[in-house]
């Protein structure tokens, strides 16, 4: 079964909370229980601060969500905590190493939707479904500053088709307009090339010197 990669966005404090029980387990509010139904065992999740706005961390769900109603994480707004994944943490950044989501959310095929000034309107929410390409290049960037120098980084995946084919559907438009201008210039052309010429009248024969009718030959 292919991973879903998600993105969870809570506050610092929340995010604290979650950092305090060694990243093993992770609420998720009321609202996302359709998302939900979607997460399972193997499947990454991406740690968003929202306020501060840093990526902080990454995990891998190793269960299926549950429902636990003990209080751990503050309610956000009107939003409670009732539903919980089993996770293991991969990579947890210092506090000093977290990424500046500015510096990286333009490059993300999730955000395209927004004005790149508002960005950070697509990590409303709690739970979003992130791309595997912006995932990785995220925890990439991760990995680089957890592990330092040595660290060799991997081959990154080349991001969705989705581009490209806009790319090749706006070739193939303008292609078809230049075909299409074209077809009417011959089309124009070849009306004119094949007009039929008008015909000049016959040259009357001039009549004869005298004005008079022609004469009757002898019988």
């Amino acid at each position: 079964m292919t991973a879903n990669f998600w993105m969870i966005v809570s506050n610092s404090e929340n995010f604290r909370r979650t950092q305090d029980l060694g990243f093993t387990v992770q609420g998720l509010k009321l609202q996302q229980r359709r998302k939900l139904q979607r997460v399972g065992a193997g499947d990454r999740v991406l740690f968003y601060v929202s306020g501060i706005r840093r990526f902080t961390a990454t995990a891998t769900v190793t269960s299926s969500y549950f429902q636990e109603e003990t209080p751990i994480w503050d309610p956000e707004g009107c939003s409670s905590w009732p539903y919980r994944i089993q996770i293991k943490p991969e990579i947890a950044l210092e506090d000093a190493q977290y990424i500046d989501a500015n510096m990286l959310a333009p490059r993300l095929e999730y955000v395209k939707r927004w004005p790149p000034e508002n960005w950070y309107m697509a990590f409303q929410g709690n739970l979003h479904l992130l791309p595997k390409s912006d995932f990785l290049l995220i925890e990439e960037e991760m990995k680089k500053l957890r592990f330092g120098k040595d660290y060799k980084p991997a081959l990154l995946p080349p991001p969705p088709d989705g581009s490209r084919r806009k790319k090749s559907s706006s070739r193939r438009r303008k292609l078809r307009a230049v075909g299409a201008a074209g077809a009417i210039a011959g089309d124009g052309a070849a009306r004119g090339g094949n007009r039929p010429q008008q015909r000049l009248p016959a040259a009357v024969p001039a009549p004869a010197s005298g004005g008079g009718a022609p004469s009757q030959p002898p019988a």
